[in-house]
Order: C-alpha cells, then structure tokens, then sequence
C-alpha cells in the first residue's frame, strides 16, 4: 500500500523573482530526505503561489526498506586475547549494535582480519519518518531573509502554517510556535481557510477558496484569458515571457482586464511607456494591427471579475499619474544642453574609490581608442565611437533615467538625436550597454560594439584593481555578465584581440584616482585574463563541448578569445578520428617534458645542429623550425592542428630513438630546446595533457 503526502509552508507574500527557484529547492530537500531515509516514492508535484510552497509525493511507501548491513569493528588482534577469549573491546562493539560477542565474524582486508557485525534494522512507518519533515522546513535558504517577532531564524517571510499531510492523517511537528496540521490558507479576500481532509483533494478544495496552486494552470489562465480579449477587442497584446512568469506568480487567482491612458501619451518615446507599463506596474502593452502602441495596458488582477471596472479604473489613474511624471521628465530633459548634464556627472560617483562617471567616461574613451585602432575601425567610425563615448553617461544626469533607470542610454540616444547628434553616434549610444543579458542583442555598429566593449571592460579592469572580485555566487557589479557580453560581441564581430596585450595598453594609457589603484591593477592583471578567459567555459559548455576539451583550452597560454573558441571547435570536430588519440599523446609527450627544459637549459642557450645524431632528431628539428618560420598570430586553428598532425610520426620516432636526459650536455640542452620551443606553440593551442585520450 501507498500513500500520498502534502508538505506546504504558508508564508507571508513571496518576492516573485525568488518563487520558482524555491519551489525547486523544497522539492530536491524532500526528494533528498526521502532517498537518506530509505522511504520510496513514484513522483513529486510542486505547488507554489506568492503565499505557499508546497510539494505532494505520490506513492509514498509506507515504511522504510528494511536496512541490512556488515558493521565493521576492531581488528582480530584486539577482538581476541592470544587464547581466542573475546576482549572488552569485542564485548563493546557488539553490544553497541545490539548484539553479543557471538555473533561476531571475521573478514581479512588487506593482510588483517576484521570483527564484523551483521546488523539487520527494521524499517520505521513513513508516520514516524515523517516526523522530521521540520528539518526540511528549516533548511530551506533563500537570496534574501528576514526575521520576524523575537525570533533569530531567518526565512525569506515569516511562517503563517505549515500543513503536512499523509493521505489524511496529520504528520506532528513543530517549527518555532507553528505546529503543521492540515489546514491551509484560501484566498487572502476572497476564500476562507480549508481543511485538507484528503491529499488527493488539495487542488479541489484549494480552487474553491479562489487559490490555483499549480502555477502552470495559473499562467495557462492568463494566456487564455489574453486570448479571449485579443478576440473580443481587436488589438495585440504583447506577451513578454518575462513578464508574464512575473505576474503569474504575483496572483493566486488570475483575472485578466485592461484599461486606457491618454491618447497624448503616444507621443513619449516607446521606450517609456513599455517601460512605465511593464516594469513599473506589470502592465501588458498593446498595439494595433501594423505594431504601433495603442493607447491601451492589459493587467491581471489578483481575484475574480467581480467589480473589475473600479479596479480598472484605479489603474488608469496610477498609469496616467506615472506617465505624466514621464512626459513632465522627457520635456523638462530637453531643454537642458547635453554639455550640461555632462558637467553633472562630475559629481557623480562611479564608486567610493574609482572617481566620478566623468573619469569613468574618460577611461571608455581611452580604452576604445586603443579597442578601434586594434580592430581596424576607420577614422570616421573612431570619431563616431569618441563622440558617442563622450556623451555615452550624460544621460544619468537627467530626470528621466533618475526615475527610470532601466532607460539609460536609450533616453542618451533619443536626447542625443534631439541635440543634432550624427546617427552613428545616436546608435552607438543606444548599444552601449549590450548585451543586457546573458544571450541579449548585441551592438550592431561598429563604434557601438567597441563602445560596449570599452565600458564593460573598464568596469572589469577597476573593480579588479579596487578588490571587488567575484567570489562564488557574490557579484554584486555583475562583472560575469559583463564579461561574457564581451566575449559575446568579440565572437561576433570576428575580432581578433590579444587580452593581455590589450589589458597592459590600458593599465599604462588611463588615469588612475589614486597610484594604489594603479599598483593593484598590475597585480590583479593576470587575474583579469583568467577571469576574462573563464567566461569562455559557459559558451562552449552551451554548445556540448566536452569538459576536458574546455579545461585544456582554459589551460592553454592562448589569450585571443577568437583563437581559443577556433581551438575548442577543432579538437571537438576532430575527438573521434583515430589519429587524435595518437597525436595527442605524442605531443603530451613533448608538452610533459617543458617544465624539465625550463628548468634545466642555460640562459641563452642556442641550439647546435652539428651534434644531432640521428635522422628523427634532424627531422624534428626541421619541421620544429618550419613551424616556427611559418607560425603567427594569424595562423588558423585548423592549420595549426593540420601541423601538429603532419608532425605526429616524427615526434614518435624522436622520442623513440633520443634519450632526452642524456648524461651528454649539449645533446640533452639541444633536445630541450627543441623540446621547449615547440610545447610553446602547442600549449598555445591547448594544454594537450589535459585531454582524455581514449
């Protein structure tokens, strides 16, 4: 027999960002708690609404398997004296497990014998396993917490109830002054508390008090509900996933409406008015059959259809106040010179100890100078980017961004065409903080590519030198996203840059609030190319690139972020041909042998080929200077890897026929040099002796 059990913790109204996220994590504890107390189940439902968090496990068995085990004790030496007599510590061990000397046995492990134990112990009832269900409950950890009465714990909201259910017995515990039982909340206005007098009938009797638990039934409701008024109205409703996923889990019972704004408000930008709707008051916009914004928001209510006219005209009289706050803004802004607000930002902290945003602009311009001339951008787009990096923050200067933030740079651009500014220079504006997420729009332009470039990397670079370095999941300054949106637009634009090439121009060429600042910076450099260079495990981990693949390009002293994506594609393309197993063991061959060179040739060392004494040693070296001739910057990954294929029979027969180490000097630094200078250029490639070779 089978039973079903219901855990829900009741809480105050959950922060919707943090709801699916902690949904999963109440289903993985019990899923855990369950597995360590041998307790088996078919499947787990999960729940969730902004005031519950709640899982239902089907077939739950109903005790735990029975648990058979060899206990191991001390060894035979101390379980027996020297006439075979059990010892105290024989008497000991067995008595610890319930059982008498007697029934200990002897296992050799390893040259010595061991006393062991048969232990066989009956399962417990799932009611009585149960019981410590307030240690799942407890566990639970949230991104923000709070306390609440005099109470030190910590939960993301205080605890209204705790229903735990076993089919229809009540499963006893107590967390702080809550006791579970089987009574759950309804509907804040609109039901009443229910008793959950079975399992099976949670989402029934939850659905009568106005509450639809399972929050894909809730945005299944929503989007039938935005249909029908698509059909009933005329006009389009924008279905922004996001949003959506936010507003289904702001409500418990979706009820959807719409209402009406000004007709005027149409001539503010789309921008503000999407984002006074969608951001600001979880609004829907609409638009008309050929896209254009109507003058019209759609909103799901939190309840049913009863008296929905008062409620959609209180949120016309919230959207409108906003958005005359809005036009107010955007009139206001233009009439101030774009000089003006630049000046402000002078006294704009860009943070405690890197300066204001004007040196901050200062840095971007110097850093995408050094960016655009690298990647061969023309004169008139380099004066685009220097114009459009002059100008690229004056916008956080304005009433507009002040109040909403979400703007910034593209109220920059709007303003900036309003002032006569060249539309390259408007649309670079706009780009400069692509791609806003992780897989957002990049930078279309070219000035606007480098300008997003230079901004992120400079805030890379300083909050580096400043000791704002992620640790774990802290990232406060979201420096991960920024650097994976350079990686992103460097991959895109096909750009060709040396990281720590590019990093050292910076640290000598921008001014610096401070020398510390500059001091740490040259420290932290190195630092700054690993972490640059670790966004690329995301991209290629995207793209079911094989992790030892990723660890040998991480690995390698390649810092060309191009170079090291090209590198990755060409070992995954050729991991299944029978030759790379062979190749990549000749050059682990060579690359195992590199720190040995290092160390041991003289400074200076030049290789003599007069005393080479066999064919492969020749031949080796051949090629090796062949290669070194032959090799740059420019070389392609697949040639490159076409070379190292064209070599991997010499390499063999060298190694083969040459002892490296000999007790000869010039022999073994001749073969060390060679050794050196080619595991140069192949852990350039990759760091060959961290692939799997199968």
């Amino acid at each position: 027999m089978t039973h079903q059990l219901l855990l829900e913790i009741g809480l105050e109204e959950i922060p919707a960002r943090f709801i699916i996220q902690s949904e999963e994590q109440l289903e993985r504890r019990v899923s855990d708690f369950l597995e360590e107390q041998r307790l088996n189940f078919k499947s787990i439902q999960r729940f969730s609404t902004p005031r519950r968090l709640t899982v239902i496990v089907n077939d739950l068995s109903e005790k735990q398997e029975d648990l058979s085990e060899e206990v191991r004790g001390p060894a035979k030496r101390i379980a027996q004296d020297e006439e075979g007599s059990w010892t105290k510590a024989a008497e000991g061990f067995a008595r610890g497990q319930g059982k008498t000397a007697e029934d200990i046995f002897f296992v050799e492990e390893k040259g010595e014998e061991y006393a062991y134990i048969q232990k066989d112990t009956p399962g417990k009832s799932a009611q009585e396993v149960l019981q410590g269900l307030d240690k799942i409950v407890e566990s639970m950890t949230f991104p923000v917490s709070m306390r609440w009465a005099r109470n030190d714990f910590e939960y993301i909201r205080p605890i209204h109830w705790i229903a735990a259910v076993l089919d229809d017995e009540v499963i006893p515990f107590q967390v702080l002054d809550t006791s579970s039982g089987n009574t759950v909340a309804g509907h804040r206005f609109l039901g009443a508390d229910v008793l959950v007098d079975h399992v099976d009938h949670y989402e029934e009797l939850l659905e009568q008090q106005f509450v639809i638990a399972d929050r894909n039934k809730r945005q299944a409701m929503i989007k039938e509900q935005l249909e029908e008024l698509e059909e009933a109205e005329g006009f389009t409703i924008d279905r922004n996933q996001e949003l959506l996923d936010e507003v289904t889990d702001l409500v418990e019972y979706p009820t959807a409406f719409y209402g009406h704004f000004k007709k005027e408000y149409l001539t503010l930008p789309v921008e503000i008015l999407v984002t006074s709707m969608r951001d600001h008051q979880r609004y829907f916009s609409v638009s008309d059959e050929d896209g254009s914004l109507k003058e019209i928001f759609v909103s799901v209510r939190n309840g049913n259809e009863d008296y929905i006219e008062n409620v959609a005209q209180g949120n016309e009289k919230v959207i409108s106040a906003r958005l005359d706050d809005a036009m107010f803004f955007y009139e206001e802004d233009k009439k101030v010179l774009i000089e003006d607000f630049n000046e402000k930002l002078k006294n704009v902290s860009f943070y405690h100890s890197l300066g204001s945003m004007a040196d901050k602009v200062e840095r971007i311009r110097v850093i995408g100078k050094i960016i655009g001339q690298k990647v061969g951008l023309s004169e008139q787009e380099l004066e685009d980017f220097d114009r459009a990096a002059e100008l690229s923050k004056f916008d956080l200067s304005s009433l507009m961004v002040n109040e909403f933030t979400e703007l910034q740079g593209v109220m920059g651009s709007y303003y900036a065409e309003h002032g006569g500014e060249r539309p390259a220079v408007v649309q670079a504006i706009r780009e400069q903080y692509m791609p806003t997420t992780s897989e957002g729009e990049l930078p279309r332009s070219n000035p606007g590519a480098v300008l997003a470039l230079a901004d992120k990397l400079d805030s890379v670079i300083m909050f580096y030198a400043a000791g704002q370095i992620p640790t774990g999941s802290n990232d406060p300054f979201a420096l991960r996203r920024q650097a994976y949106g350079s990686l992103r637009i460097l991959l895109d634009k096909e750009w060709n840059i040396y990281m720590i090439e590019l990093i050292d121009e910076i640290i000598a060429s921008i001014s610096y609030p401070d020398q510390e600042i500059k001091e740490n910076l040259y420290e932290q450099r190195q630092a700054i190319l690993t972490f640059l260079k670790n966004r690329i495990r995301q991209h290629l981990e995207a793209g079911a690139t094989k992790s030892d693949i990723i660890e040998a390009i991480l690995a390698s002293s390649q810092d060309n972020m191009r170079n090291l994506i090209n590198n990755a594609n060409v070992l995954k393309q050729h991991q299944n041909e029978e030759s790379y197993k062979e190749l990549m063991e000749s050059l682990s061959r060579v690359v195992n042998l590199r720190e040995k060179a290092i160390e041991s040739l003289p400074e200076g060392y030049e290789l003599d080929p007069a005393v080479f004494e066999t064919e492969s040693e020749k031949k080796l070296y051949e090629e090796i200077s062949y290669l070194l001739e032959n090799y740059d910057k420019t070389t392609s990954s697949t040639t490159l890897y076409q070379e190292f294929l064209d070599m991997a029979d010499t390499i063999s027969d060298f190694f083969d026929d040459n002892m490296v180490m000999t007790e000869d000097d010039i022999k073994r630094n001749n073969r060390l040099l060679m050794i050196l200078e080619l595991s140069t250029i192949i852990i350039s490639f990759a760091y060959v002796t961290k692939l799997i070779r199968k």
